[in-house]
């Protein structure tokens, strides 16, 4: 069974349960049972009003505890791990006996601080003891593992359970919630197998399955989850469900859907306010989210951190720096801006996106406690603004601070150093060492930054070496891998990886085509690229956009099939673009197409008038079949314009 592996595997180690060492050693004097029952009662009312060191004063004088006084003071101190670790180690040692209580809330205790090696010591105990088959330390033990990421471990331990409550169920479904790879099918037969049983689903059920659907934007399935809500009965009385239902619809672009969830709630609470407004803001829809942040306002409803979020996100999307400011002011009115990671971070990324850095450092510099999130939002904005060698240095300050880069961190780092004039392949090393080092180098950003990174300097093997590590690759990973390949000319290596993803059951999105067709542009794989141009409406249900239609068009003009381009290039999509004529023309040159070639010159002397490479293409492209006055007076219109081409440049590494 699961849990004698475990038990043996630790059992083996000379250091089991070595952190249960007594703080003092307190001598048994015999006093009647009834004075510990009252110090106890007292001990409890002194941890329920959050006095910790008046309970660990009273605690330190009594001389005579039982099970109960330290499950009480191991409660009492959850929020400091290891003092309520050393209250635990002390009861061991003294020889008090523990309870499912006693096991529950030092669980609970290592899953919070994120006490792996502890937890699963405590867990051995559990077996040693018999209470692995105690629903309540079962369901602790379970969150314990999802929360370390071994949700494996965690299905097993449930499923050994011999009964499960609705707290273990739900608890289980979290756990997979979290999964980056999880896929809802497995969700809803986690749900159907609860109902099969015979558990009836509560509010916090639904809340998981409904963002989860938001999550992976499946509309019809999170439809399927609100008719069980309806059945079930639980929109009228909870107010999560509800607001859970306003989120599952916006994230799917469904805003009638959130409207009317928002609408049918009878007594709309600041939480709905608030969800509502964040919709509108984060669907870019500005007067709707003012006009329902004013009402809310008027009804006495004070706004949330939420809606403030939700303004600054879309300020930042959108490049409002003037409507950020008038944020940034309630912000600060309201006294958000102190207290709230979330906000912080969101002013920072709004200044950053709206390229005014000076206000992200001023922001920055003015936070009473400088976290992680905040350094990572004001990377983001230094990015943003191509400061690069700023991020470095930042880079340098967080970790003299004692801040450890986490994912995001390392990923945006190595995304801003492989487009930077700073990039090196010993850099990109660096933090491919520092990321393997402190264990992110499974975590799918890292890893597509890593392969980007890599494919860039032209590795691509080291690229393929990372893709192949991955124990269960997403589309972003699979797209990054294609992306590599057509990066170096590799298009049927990327042609082959499409083809893997789509077999393993991965949705490929639009980026994963383009990335596809850029390595068939590259390798001049024209039949492979038709191919897969013509799978993406008729086998993906995707409608090609310019992108796509201007890399086929590349492809065709590489190839010499220049009347198949003209004729794909009329029937892209949008106004008439630049770039596929300019390919067009290009290509004519070379294969000494003067028919296409005039039509294409016309057309992009029309389209872009003040670019002087435009001219100066056309000029070249007349002489060359030998229309040497028209040559003359595009040249001479252009020198009238006193239009100059802007002197390019390259860089390259040299190793010493």
């Amino acid at each position: 069974m699961l849990t004698k592996a475990w038990c043996q595997c630790w059992m083996k180690k000379p250091q089991f349960l070595s952190f249960l060492r007594p703080i003092t050693t307190i001598p048994h004097t015999f006093l009647p049972t009834d004075y510990v029952y009252l110090k106890n009662r007292e001990l409890h009312a002194l941890i329920k009003g959050r006095d910790t060191n008046a309970a660990f004063s009273l605690f330190h004088n009594m001389p005579l505890r039982d099970t109960v006084t330290y499950n009480l003071i191991i409660s009492g101190f959850r929020e400091q791990p290891e003092h309520a670790l050393r209250f635990y180690a002390q009861m061991g040692s003294l020889g008090i006996g523990e309870s499912s209580t006693t096991f529950s809330s030092v669980v609970a205790v290592c899953t919070k601080a994120a006490f792996f090696r502890e937890g699963v010591q405590v867990h051995c105990r559990v077996v040693k003891l018999g209470f692995s088959c105690n629903v309540f330390v079962g369901g602790a033990l379970v969150g314990f593992y999802t929360r370390m990421g071994l949700s494996g471990v965690a299905l097993e331990l449930f499923d050994e359970l011999p009964e499960r409550n609705l707290a273990v169920w739900n608890v289980m479904l979290r756990g997979l919630c979290e999964l980056v790879s999880v896929k809802l099918e497995d969700l809803l037969g986690f749900y159907s197998r609860m109902r099969f049983e015979g558990e009836e689903p509560n509010g916090v059920t639904f809340c998981y399955l409904l963002w989860e659907c938001g999550n992976q934007r499946r509309l019809h399935e999170g439809k399927t989850i609100h008719g069980c809500v309806w059945k079930v009965g639980v929109v009228e009385s909870n107010v999560f469900v509800a607001n859970a239902l306003v989120d599952f619809y916006s994230a799917c672009g469904c805003l009638v859907g959130a409207r009317k969830c928002f609408e049918a709630i009878e007594n709309e609470n600041v939480i709905s306010w608030n969800s509502l407004v964040y919709v509108y803001a984060e669907n870019s829809l500005l007067c709707e989210a003012l006009e329902v942040f004013s009402v809310m306002q008027l009804w006495g409803r004070r706004p949330s951190i939420r809606s403030l979020v939700g303004f600054l996100n879309l300020c930042s999307r959108s490049g409002e720096l003037c409507f950020g400011k008038q944020v940034h002011c309630l912000v600060m009115k309201m006294g958000f801006d102190e207290g709230s990671v979330h906000v912080q971070s969101a002013l920072i990324d709004m200044y950053g996106k709206c390229r005014d850095i000076e206000g992200s450092v001023a922001v920055f510099e003015c936070l009473p406690k400088r976290t992680l999130e905040c350094f990572n939002s004001l990377m983001t904005s230094l990015s943003h603004c191509e400061a690069v060698e700023d991020m470095v240095e930042l880079l340098r300050l967080m970790v003299d601070e004692g801040l450890v880069p986490d994912e995001v961190t390392i990923s945006t780092t190595l995304k801003a150093l492989s487009v930077s004039a700073l990039s090196s392949f010993t850099s990109f090393q660096s933090l491919h060492c520092y990321a393997l080092k402190s264990g992110l180098g499974g975590d799918a950003a890292v890893a597509c930054s890593l392969m980007d990174a890599y494919s860039r300097c032209g590795h691509v093997d080291l690229s393929h070496r990372i893709f192949e590590s991955l124990p269960s690759p997403s589309a972003i990973c699979f797209t990054s891998m294609i992306n590599a390949y057509a990066r170096n000319g590799m298009g049927k290596e990327g042609i082959a990886v499409l083809q893997a993803m789509i077999k393993r059951g991965l949705k490929p999105d639009k980026v994963t085509f383009l990335c596809a067709l850029s390595g068939c542009n590259h390798t001049g794989l024209v039949e492979e690229g038709r191919v897969v141009f013509e799978s993406m409406k008729s086998l993906h249900g995707l409608d090609p956009d310019r992108r796509h239609f201007s890399c086929m068009v590349d492809l065709l003009c590489r190839a010499g099939l220049l009347y198949e381009a003209e004729e794909l290039l009329l029937q892209a999509p949008g106004k008439r673009d630049c770039f596929m004529w300019s390919s067009l023309l290009r290509s004519c040159r070379v294969h000494k197409n003067e028919e296409v070639g005039t039509r294409a010159a016309e057309v992009l002397l029309e389209l872009d008038p003040d670019d002087p490479a435009v001219w100066l293409q056309a000029s070249n492209f007349y002489a060359e079949i030998g229309k040497f006055d028209e040559a003359r007076k595009i040249r001479e219109v252009a020198l009238a314009r006193k239009m100059t081409r802007e002197i390019g440049h390259s860089l390259i590494e040299i190793r010493q």
